[in-house]
């Protein structure tokens, strides 16, 4: 109870403090030297870069797996031991994913180059295992008379997954899927490590290019001196908060769509 009224005090200095500097002109600004020329448009479209392309690769991977695990992979000791080794992956800490993303994605493949597809590679080995217990969990808790009244009829062991399975499971599993991605829009240790910038004057537009996110660039201007920095630092945590309530809003849209769907 009294973390929740921290919480709730420290949300409402954060509003009071910063919702006057949201406007048009801070949503479509680059960062600037000067508080009042400051903009937060860099961040934003490279957060959207980074969530964007880490859900490309999360979801049929993470979802796959999941199925492959619970419905097809047998009994034994590989894949008992790959379930536990899932499971150590989703306690790791971020910096951990941000050191292995420099070295494998940025040194490795890319050859020093800082580009917003090893920020989303990073990402992805950083919510994966997020993805694949939680799509586990779901398709666990389908019923097995729905999978026995499928066999009974004469589907297949793929029909019984694609057809009663997976759509009993979406619901859930698709509140997974946006949880672990929302989790991905606040990393700021992994992308720091990535990315390593937190000043940019041009909007990504293409994989390969440099980017920042929002977290790094909030951590800028909390980090000057100037009290007018700390507002436009509130500013940024106003749109950040924005875009994951919107993130858990499309969540519960298609919770809601695929339960009533799969109930009919």
């Amino acid at each position: 109870m009294i973390g929740v009224i921290g919480l709730a005090i420290l949300l409402i200095d954060v509003f009071l403090d910063g919702y006057s500097w949201v406007n048009l002109d801070f949503l479509t600004n680059y960062a600037s030297r000067f508080p009042g020329q400051s903009g937060i448009l860099a961040p934003l479209m490279g957060t959207l870069w980074v969530v964007g392309l880490t859900a490309i690769m999360v979801i049929p991977v993470g979802l796959g797996t999941a199925i492959y695990l619970e419905e097809f992979a047998a009994d034994n000791i590989f894949n008992r031991l790959l379930n536990l080794n899932i499971s150590n992956l989703a306690g790791v800490p971020s910096v951990i994913y941000g050191l292995l993303g420099l070295a494998i994605f940025v040194q490795l493949m890319l050859d020093g180059q800082r580009a917003i597809i090893a920020g989303s590679l990073t990402m992805t080995l950083l919510v994966l295992p997020i993805v694949i217990i939680a799509s586990q969990e779901a398709i666990r808790a389908v019923p097995s008379g729905y999978r026995d009244a499928a066999f009974a009829m004469g589907a297949t062991r793929w029909q019984v997954v694609k057809t009663v399975v997976i759509p009993q499971a979406m619901p859930s599993v698709m509140s997974g899927i946006i949880l672990a991605l929302s989790r991905a829009v606040g990393e700021s240790a992994p992308i720091l490590v990535i990315s390593a910038l937190i000043f940019l004057t041009y909007i990504p537009t293409s994989p390969l290019d440099r980017f920042t996110v929002l977290p790094l660039q909030i951590f800028s201007w909390a980090s000057q001196p100037q009290h007018e920095f700390r507002s436009i630092a509130s500013a940024g945590i106003i749109v950040l908060l924005i875009v994951l309530l919107s993130m858990n809003s499309i969540a519960i849209y298609i919770r809601s769509k695929t339960q009533s769907r799969s109930e009919q």
